[in-house]
């Protein structure tokens, strides 16, 4: 799926996803916006969670 995809399908700027993706943002969404990614990806909101967390960490170490 393209960020352009997400974007519109949760109402977001593409820009916005392409910083959570690189740990540089923390996404700040509304509980539609949650299960509508989760429904995007196939997931649970645990690994969505997750997956915020592992991409600020990334971001932090070298």
């Amino acid at each position: 799926m393209r960020i352009s995809d997400v974007a519109r399908e949760i109402k977001s700027a593409e820009s916005s996803i392409r910083n959570w993706e690189k740990g540089r943002t923390t996404p700040k969404m509304e509980v539609w916006q949650v299960f509508r990614l989760r429904d995007l990806y196939q997931c649970t909101e645990a690994e969505l969670v997750q997956a915020v967390k592992e991409s600020m960490l990334e971001e932090i170490q070298p």
